[in-house]
């Protein structure tokens, strides 16, 4: 399979299916009127549309039906986080962390953390 590109609609449908799999049509109809607001109808038109795509496997279970992903979360984070950069950023990981830097959206914590991915990066790089 190819670069994944998932509309939000979509994100939000595998982003509950990854946190709890299978789920029924009710149960997502349940999760997704909490998170987003969802309407029953909006739920059933999307997961046939994402049925279609590909992006969902689904079971007929008496007479119901129980739906799982079928993209990986790691699989979908990695492409959408390089189709944001190379959308936003040109491909770069360093021109937005300068600008998250010039706009002083990082913690202390968030700087401690990125010293600490980068001090891996090192390790793994020089092996």
């Amino acid at each position: 399979m190819g670069p994944i590109k998932l509309t939000g609609s979509e994100w939000n449908v595998l982003d509950s299916l990854w946190q709890e799999s299978p789920q029924t049509v009710m149960q997502l109809v349940a999760n997704l009127g909490k998170t987003v607001g969802w309407a029953k109808s909006t739920t059933i038109t999307t997961l046939r549309r994402m049925e279609e795509k590909g992006l969902v496997h689904c079971e007929i279970a008496g007479k119901g039906k129980s739906y799982t992903p079928a993209v990986e979360q790691e699989q979908a984070e990695i492409s959408e986080t390089r189709s944001f950069l190379d959308r936003v950023y040109r491909g770069s990981v360093g021109l937005m962390m300068s600008a998250m830097a010039q706009r002083q959206e990082l913690s202390r914590e968030e700087i401690a953390e990125l010293r600490e991915i980068l001090a891996q990066a090192e390790e793994v790089a020089e092996k």
